[in-house]
């Protein structure tokens, strides 16, 4: 029996204002592929605290269709990087309460590590590369969101493009 590698066939990033279905877009991804045997999921959903603060509301911004190619170059370098069958992008923008969903990452893979690895490669590089402008409502005033080093230091770590997998 001859091994198929997979191939990254469904690539799709979506930035909308509307929420959605978890269920629904990881049955997208696996479409009826066989070769898929691992699906992993991140869920980024909106706090009602950042930096000591209640937030009782975050707006999230883009510049649109530089947005979608920035998310696009990310998906791309990924499914460059590990085999995957499938990898999704869904952001939303708008304004967002607590407990709303915002962003959803999810990569297929035949094997669960290739598959964990594209997953937070590409939440990594969104945090840090993906022109997104956040700004939170709180008992204070709106204020801006600024980058976070933490999120400089999670992406720092893939960048030696010849190691495939996550250290």
């Amino acid at each position: 029996m001859t091994q198929i590698e997979p191939i990254a066939q469904f690539r799709q990033v979506r930035v909308q204002q509307d929420d959605f279905d978890l269920s629904a877009e990881v049955a997208r991804l696996r479409a009826g592929d066989p070769r898929v045997g691992a699906v992993v999921t991140f869920v980024g959903t909106v706090r009602d605290m950042n930096d000591g603060a209640n937030v009782a509301e975050m707006e999230l911004e883009h510049y649109p269709g530089m947005t979608e190619q920035s998310l696009k170059g990310i998906v791309d370098q990924a499914c460059a990087r590990w085999p995957l069958s499938g990898a999704l992008v869904i952001h939303r923008v708008g304004p967002l309460k607590p407990m709303a969903q915002i962003v959803l990452v999810a990569c297929g893979a035949a094997h669960r590590g290739e598959a964990f690895a594209a997953c937070e490669f590409i939440i990594d590089y969104l945090k840090t590369d993906a022109p997104f402008w956040k700004k939170e409502q709180t008992p204070s005033g709106a204020r801006w969101v600024d980058a976070r080093v933490t999120d400089e230091a999670a992406m720092a770590k893939w960048a030696n493009p010849s190691s495939p997998v996550s250290p």
